[in-house]
């Protein structure tokens, strides 16, 4: 609760044109009761930072007008902008996006489909550092502007030096200054608890050489110095350092140049934070990520899932040629009815599990399962010349399959099989449950074949019978009454030629 109400006041900017993924932003950080405005372009964005500064900035990287990086080089370029951390938002999950971003001063970077708890674990991590650092220079603004009224009076120049002390040695972060060469010269109890040491002269007289007994990364801190010799500061520097038992925790350093009035380089001073606990949150988030895109891939073509994690909303295609696949358990109600739930639910799975391995080794795009029926199709969503063979071989293999499984009453299991080759439209339904499907008339008709048929037998319409017909074995059924379409010449298939 004390860090909901610590963020309850802050400001948060959304720059997001597409109303989607603004309003699923919204949705997400409005339960932290965050006072937020949303903007659609670059140049709105910068206006109403200008008019009331925010406390974090959501942008987006695409954008009508100038893009996002543009947005954060104006902002880093206006004084009462600057400080604003800068969170780019994007459907793209490149490194070179992230790199290009962190140069032009953002300070985090989130991809679409956006993860609740890793939207808002990332966006209160940079509002706590950005309230606490303004909160520390106000502190410190304010106590400057003590020392300065209070400079003639030796008793007012002690209370005020009482004052910093008191912050120095109460405050909850860490702060040092420390030498060019690496040795600390000072360091409060903050700093010292982080780092797991009794006290702050037992750190300075332990840590000789911080390069070396404090940053876990070979050659860190001389990537650290090469910064500030460029720049004179630096903003949530995150590493991983020892502790005085050997463990590692992450931290996140504010760090300056301290000068004289010749701009001689004197030390470096700043902040640290243990920022351990987000590391470990975010590494969880990664796994929670890598796991969803997984089941993901498993529900939905892979292409499809792809095109689903970049961005893609209303995906939808018409195929010229398909051919689809309906199968069906023949009296399987019938068996239901003498097993337990248990082991209807066990039998079904061994058998479409089987049939699945089937539908990839043929290269099928397996459609879904309804009840004891199972649908299939080959020729999307990647258009292949050999769909008619495919679901062929697939159908011939699923009615070898079926005869190894046994019904209670000992006599085998039967499938009947409908075939239809046509054009089908396909696309992904569903905001929640994701589903694959198709529609059109060649599927109403693979499913008309299906139920038509024969157990034990596979019927083909005679479209898939003029694709098959050189390589196959089919028999002419005669003409049969399709609920629709009137009488129409139907075939079994038979076989493979030899």
């Amino acid at each position: 609760m004390p860090s909901k109400l610590l963020h309850a006041s802050a400001k948060i900017l959304i720059v997001e044109d597409d109303a989607v993924s603004a309003r699923i932003l919204y949705k997400i950080l409005q339960r932290y009761e965050y006072t937020i405005q949303q903007v659609v372009s670059g140049a709105e964005a910068i206006a109403a930072a200008k008019a009331a500064p925010p406390d974090s900035v959501l942008l987006d990287i695409q954008l009508p007008g100038i893009d996002g990086y543009e947005v954060c080089r104006q902002f880093k370029a206006e004084p009462d902008l600057c400080d604003i951390p800068v969170i780019f938002i994007s459907s793209r999950n490149e490194v070179s996006d992230q790199i290009k971003g962190f140069e032009v001063g953002g300070v985090d970077y989130i991809a679409k489909p956006f993860q609740p708890a890793e939207v808002l674990a990332r966006v209160r991590n940079q509002i706590t550092s950005f309230q606490r650092r303004r909160q520390l220079s106000q502190q410190n603004a304010l106590l400057l502007q003590e020392v300065r009224d209070r400079q003639k009076s030796e008793i007012a120049l002690r209370e005020t030096e009482a004052k910093y002390r008191s912050i120095f040695e109460n405050v909850s972060e860490g702060i040092f200054q420390v030498t060019i060469a690496g040795r600390y010269l000072s360091a409060n109890p903050a700093l010292a608890k982080i780092l797991g040491y009794d006290s702050s002269e037992e750190l300075i007289e332990t840590v000789l050489n911080i390069e070396h007994q404090l940053y876990a990364r070979p050659k860190r801190r001389q990537e650290l110095m090469a910064y500030l010799r460029q720049y004179g500061q630096i903003t949530d520097a995150e590493s991983e350092v020892y502790c005085k038992d050997g463990s590692k925790i992450w931290i996140s350093e504010n760090i300056r140049v301290a000068t004289n009035t010749a701009g001689e380089v004197l030390f470096y001073e700043g902040t640290v934070q243990d920022v351990s606990d987000r590391h470990r949150m975010e590494a969880e988030l990664r796994q929670q990520r890598q796991r969803s895109e997984r089941l993901l891939v498993n529900i939905l073509p892979y292409q499809i899932a792809h095109r689903l994690k970049t961005g893609s909303r209303n995906i939808a295609e018409s195929f010229d040629q398909v051919t689809v696949l309906f199968a069906d358990l023949v009296d399987f109600t019938a068996v239901a009815t003498q097993i337990s739930p248990q082991e209807l639910v066990s039998l079904l799975n061994q058998i479409f599990s089987d049939f699945d391995a089937l539908a990839e080794k043929y290269g099928l795009e397996k459609i879904k399962t309804i009840g004891d029926a199972y649908m299939a199709a080959a020729g999307l969503p990647i258009r292949r010349p050999d769909h008619a063979d495919a679901v062929a071989r697939m159908a011939l293999s699923m009615q070898e399959t079926i005869g190894q499984y046994e019904k209670p009453d000992g006599t085998p299991f039967q499938l009947r099989i409908g075939i239809n080759t046509g054009a089908v439209v396909a696309g992904v339904i569903g905001i929640k449950k994701f589903s694959y499907d198709l529609w059109g008339d060649a599927v109403n008709m693979a499913s008309r074949m299906e139920m038509l048929g024969e157990p034990g037998k596979i019927q083909v319409t005679e479209a898939a019978y003029e694709r098959l017909k050189n390589r196959y074995l089919l028999e002419q059924r005669g003409s049969i009454e399709v609920k629709g379409r009137g009488k129409m010449t139907t075939y079994w298939l038979l076989g493979k030629k030899r």
